[in-house]
């Protein structure tokens, strides 16, 4: 079993960055496919972005392409999405996810997810 906590939210202005942070525990981190997401209110949990175990493939959402940067450390035992450039339609709640997984394919689809962190809130005026 893994779990996840996420740090690093907070409220930003228009154009500005903010780094987020998911600190796994146990010592099977490096066989996890990890995964951001996030859920703005009335709105469905949506795929943000995500990396292979070794961290060698990652994806993103479109809206995020070319502004957020996921990267992880399996000596860490950490998951990073670096955020730049932020508007306020990125404000929503955001969360870690893990899926046990040595394969590339990084799935799109909160219900392919085993684990969840509990969320970090960030909030972007304009």
């Amino acid at each position: 079993q893994v779990q996840l906590v996420e740090s690093g939210g907070g409220l930003v202005q228009t154009g500005g960055s903010l780094r987020l942070s998911c600190a796994a525990s146990g010592r099977t981190f490096s066989t996890y496919l990890m995964g951001w997401f996030r859920q703005a209110p009335g709105k469905e949990r949506e795929f943000v972005a995500g990396i292979s175990n070794s961290g060698g493939s990652t994806s993103y959402v479109d809206s995020v392409r070319g502004r957020f940067t996921i990267s992880r450390d399996n000596a860490k035992n950490t998951v990073d999405l670096q955020m730049n450039s932020l508007k306020p339609e990125d404000t929503a709640v955001y969360y870690c996810a893990a899926k046990r997984s040595l394969r590339t394919t990084i799935p799109r689809a909160a219900r392919e997810y085993d684990y969840w962190g509990q969320g970090t809130q960030v909030t972007v005026s304009s």
